[in-house]
């Protein structure tokens, strides 16, 4: 199977990264174009095929992945279009904000049409650990399956439909970021608290990453692994009361509202 990337930028880089770091496809069969080759060598040395033009990187992929702005989606389209064959070919669109329908109105042959998947991950998908969200347009189940079988292989994946695009968006691909925000907080206290800087992101990253193992393994929401370690007057419940005090919770859940808007 050969994939196509266009567009090695922030995600478009993340994901030929960790493609290229799966097993499930061949470094040999994985091409990443970009206008700039200063973006490119990196990819180059770990075994992909790169190139400056994207009819090149088209016109012989298996799946052609499309993550570039959403501004330049409809120019990238117009380009690929006329060499792209669609009863062969699966274009995926990374970018967001992209409705099925706007794509598939650019993508038109006539009455010919070819299969989309609108795929929402986050940039932890360089290090096979993203949270990958899914919309099937006009596709079989044989090509679901197929594609879903990629992303698992960079990470988790969730199969959805478009309605849900957008909070799968704020919650996974936006709430990376989030999350980044929480590690410098908790950091910074722990300079605050005494500990060099370098020594409280890792105590942070540590805990963090205990408590997503913990919750994983067990299943359990988060508030019973809470209540265990909140024995009454203890210190844990007075650090999260006054956390809530200054309304973490209500800002967590207005942050990621904000993000649909």
């Amino acid at each position: 199977m050969k994939i196509s990337i266009i567009g090695a930028g922030a995600m478009g880089g993340a994901f030929a990264e960790g493609l290229l770091k799966s097993d499930s496809i061949n470094a040999a069969d994985i091409t990443v174009a970009n206008p700039h080759t200063d973006k490119l060598e990196k990819f180059a040395s770990m075994g992909a095929s790169i190139t400056t033009d994207n009819t090149v990187a088209a016109i012989d992929a298996d799946i052609v992945a499309i993550v570039v702005k959403p501004w330049l989606v409809e120019k990238v389209i117009e380009e690929i279009k006329p060499i792209l064959d669609y009863k062969k070919q699966i274009i995926i669109n990374m970018a967001a904000a992209i409705s099925s329908a706007q794509l598939f109105e650019w993508a038109a042959k006539g009455e010919e049409k070819p299969a989309i998947f609108q795929i929402i991950p986050n940039i932890a998908i360089a290090v096979k650990a993203s949270m990958t969200f899914i919309v099937p347009c006009n596709a079989s189940d044989e090509q679901t399956n197929m594609v879903k079988g990629i992303f698992d292989n960079v990470g988790q994946t969730y199969l959805t439909d478009e309605q849900h695009l957008g909070a799968g968006t704020t919650l996974a691909s936006c709430g990376i970021a989030y999350a980044m925000r929480y590690f410098r907080a908790a950091s910074e206290g722990g300079v605050e608290l005494g500990f060099k800087a370098d020594i409280a992101k890792d105590i942070v990253l540590q805990t963090v990453k205990g408590a997503v193992e913990l919750l994983q393994a067990n299943g359990n929401h988060p508030e019973a692994e809470i209540d265990k370690v909140t024995t009454p007057g203890g210190l844990t419940i007075k650090g999260l009361n006054e956390m809530e005090h200054a309304g973490f919770t209500s800002a967590v859940i207005r942050g990621l509202k904000a993000g649909l808007k």
